[in-house]
């Protein structure tokens, strides 16, 4: 017994020593993340000024953008620790900002504004005695003219040797040919710098989506008859014709869009499945089709040249086919997630969601609930819950494929 406690006892320093190398590596992987430790807006005579506070200097870069105005602020990948409810201040012509990865290396604030706006200065405050260094940018009201003709881009001196990484987000690698299992995309809605709806709880939409795609991907690939790729495995922004494009550089079968609303009346709750069309079943598929069909706007993207392609959803004959195996998918879905989740009364309907426009992959938009009722938004946070919407994805495709295999044995 003594040895062996004298054998225990000459780990410890050898224990110990190891502790502290990985604390002090910790510390150290952390410290090398830029932070933006808070933020703040004011009114001034002339302008309206934001401020973020950072731990050290950085590059940044900023861009005007118009229909609608907006200020895009691009930072290396940073931390943010500031609080949502700082964001949501309207000041002046600022009706508020947001914040998230924008692309890998990558951050980027972007600030609406509900009328023409330039800027005015924007400089760095070096940091004072136990202070942050402080990013300050004065916006000023201008003309729809003056506007035009002011520079639309400017940035710090050392941005371009910044090392920034600009590349696009990763795509899933394609599969191999020798890979006979059928291949599905699971769509994540919103990601990085488009939160989508929030909740009573202060949950993102775009949190929600990504754990229940996580969920089913797991669940999907279990059965070894799929081999499931998603549009974005982690919070980041991904552009919309970026999101079918996957399905389409995969061969994909099927592509499923997950998302999770909110609406005026919070005592609404339950799921409802959409598919394409360029007539909304009604009023509100057509407002939730105008809205997610922004994401692009909400994250700064600068949609010269591309928002018509984004705009044109509406059904083309060569998509025909298409949009009826979409139709078969949408039943499948509605009749298994009925026994899993609570769907809407009028649980299929129709409406003009860009994402869902490829014209050869069927393709739905699952509504997984309202975020504005506390009981959807309750049940859409318990992974239990999200297993239940996972198995149904799976039984729903099996169903789909079933189908499909035995009308083309005749």
């Amino acid at each position: 017994m003594q040895r062996a406690t004298a054998k225990y006892r000459s780990f410890w320093p050898l224990a110990l020593l190891v502790l502290l190398f990985m604390v002090t590596l910790g510390q150290g992987i952390a410290a090398a993340v830029p932070t933006v430790t808070g933020a703040r807006i004011g009114l001034h005579p002339d302008s309206v000024r934001l401020v973020f506070e950072l731990d050290r200097a950085l590059p940044y870069r900023i861009i005007t953008l118009d229909d609608p105005y907006r200020v895009v602020v691009d930072l290396p990948e940073v931390t943010w620790q500031v609080p949502e409810n700082h964001m949501r201040a309207s000041v002046g012509m600022v009706s508020g900002f947001r914040f998230g990865l924008f692309q890998p290396g990558n951050s980027r604030i972007v600030i609406d504004s509900n009328s023409p706006v330039a800027v005015k200065e924007h400089f760095i405050i070096p940091a004072p005695a136990g202070k942050p260094r402080r990013l300050v940018i004065d916006l000023e009201s201008v003309s729809a003219a003056a506007f035009a003709s002011r520079p639309r881009s400017m940035q710090s001196s050392d941005w371009s040797q910044s090392g920034r990484r600009t590349t696009a987000s990763p795509r899933p690698p394609k599969h191999p040919p020798s890979d006979s299992r059928r291949v599905v995309i699971l769509d994540p809605g919103h990601g990085g710098v488009d939160p989508g709806t929030i909740g009573g709880s202060g949950v993102y939409e775009k949190t929600i989506t990504l754990q229940v795609a996580r969920r089913a991907k797991e669940i999907l690939e279990a059965s070894g008859r799929y081999r499931v790729y998603l549009t974005r495995n982690q919070d980041i922004y991904v552009r919309l014709r970026d999101r079918f494009q996957v399905a389409h550089d995969n061969n994909a079968e099927l592509f499923i869009s997950l998302h999770a609303d909110s609406i005026r009346n919070r005592n609404i709750q339950g799921g409802s499945i959409y598919t394409l069309s360029d007539k909304g079943s009604d009023k509100e598929a057509d407002d939730l089709a105008a809205r997610e069909n922004k994401s692009d706007i909400i994250a700064g993207a600068d949609l010269t040249g591309y928002a018509p392609e984004v705009s044109r959803v509406l059904i083309d004959l060569a998509q025909s086919d298409t949009n009826k195996e979409s139709w078969h998918l949408a039943r499948q879905l509605i009749g298994e997630l009925k026994g899993a989740i609570k769907l809407l009364k009028v649980s299929h309907r129709y409406a003009g969601f860009a994402v869902l426009k490829s014209p050869n992959v069927p393709s739905v938009l699952v509504e997984l609930g309202y975020l504005s009722n506390r009981i959807d938004e309750k049940n859409l946070q318990d992974p239990a819950y999200q297993r239940r919407i996972g198995n149904a994805l799976l039984r729903s495709i099996d169903k789909y494929f079933a189908r499909k295999d035995e009308n083309n044995r005749f």
